[in-house]
């Protein structure tokens, strides 16, 4: 079963981004154009619910935020229904810890899901990702690396990701 997700991240330039959806515009075809709305929950866990153009989804990540390989639950509910979900996750005892708004370009590039994100008051990202089981996720890791760098981008290291993460939870309200 592919249920861990494998994904190499990098900070970029606008500039850069605006370079790389006119790449991927040509290279491929785009999938979806989409806002997020996301809320992080104050748990041990990676428990968010998020809105996009068309959906409500609840999504648990488990390892660290910012690991290569992350085991992923997700399900799937009405865009309608993102208020309710809050409320059910508050009335369990979760507070929304952080809140996220995110524009995203995903594209199809040959069998690797590319997603340009810009956050508000976070910056520019390009993530590459590919769904994996166990036994193949080292291999797909080095493939992403790979296909990375012949784009010339380096990946953002896990503690400069870190630093500017911790940084957005302290200041999110500020920021957005």
């Amino acid at each position: 079963m592919k249920n861990i997700e494998v994904e190499v991240r990098s900070l970029i330039s606008e500039e850069r981004y605006k370079e790389l959806i006119e790449f991927f515009k040509k290279e491929c075809e785009i999938i979806k154009e989409d806002k997020h709305e996301t809320y992080y929950f104050d748990c041990e866990e990676d428990l968010r619910i998020y809105r996009t153009n068309s959906n409500s989804i609840v999504l648990l990540k488990k390892g660290k935020v910012h690991d290569y390989f992350r085991e992923e639950i997700e399900i799937k509910f009405k865009r309608e229904d993102f208020e309710e979900l809050e409320k059910l996750f508050s009335n369990l005892g979760f507070n929304v810890a952080v809140k996220w708004f995110r524009k995203r370009l995903e594209f199809k590039w040959q069998d690797i899901n590319v997603c340009l994100d810009y956050t508000k008051g976070y910056g520019y990202i390009i993530e590459l990702e590919k769904m994996s089981d166990e036994n193949e996720k080292e291999t797909i890791l080095n493939e992403l690396k790979d296909k990375l760098k012949t784009l010339n981008i380096k990946i953002t290291s896990k503690e400069e990701f870190n630093k500017k993460y911790e940084y957005y939870i302290k200041n999110w309200k500020k920021l957005v």
